[in-house]
């Protein structure tokens, strides 16, 4: 077997159909375009969304109003007062609120707020923190370390 012998598999190629080559082929004088009128034009064709005249979908339902911020960053919050939980010298880190059911969303950033009182001293380990939280977590005697 030589490269010259390799042919496709019979059938999965079909011979171009050849348009305006006489009667006798059977796709002659309007090769298959029918007689006159719009489609029978070079270019005839609608545009897309076209419905006939009629008023089209995209005109007819309402324009959405507003803007959606799209870069906007979706925090994890999480108060001073819901720490309270764990025991006095935890390291209270992503993994460990994960696991206490504390954070719902995976992959965003954990912000803690200072709403409520910290009665125990711990390690916080978070991307950011507010004034008020940082102090009130400091106040105890514990730290606020940014990740």
């Amino acid at each position: 077997m030589r490269l010259c012998d390799l042919k496709p598999a019979c059938g999965s190629v079909k011979k171009e159909k050849r348009v305006g080559r006489g009667e006798g082929s059977g796709h002659g004088k309007t090769s298959g375009r029918g007689h006159k009128g719009h489609l029978a034009r070079s270019g005839g064709s609608t545009r897309p969304g076209f419905e006939g005249g009629q008023m089209p979908l995209q005109r007819r339902v309402p324009h959405l109003r507003g803007f959606k911020n799209t870069r906007k960053i979706e925090f994890n919050i999480l108060n001073v007062e819901d720490l309270n939980r764990f025991d006095s010298g935890t390291v209270v880190d992503f993994k460990l609120l994960e696991e206490s059911g504390l954070i719902k969303k995976k992959y965003s950033p954990l912000k803690i707020l200072g709403d409520g009182e910290l009665n125990k001293s711990l390690v916080v380990k978070a991307n950011y923190f507010s004034k008020a939280a940082r102090e009130k977590i400091e106040k105890v005697g514990g730290r606020a370390e940014v990740v």
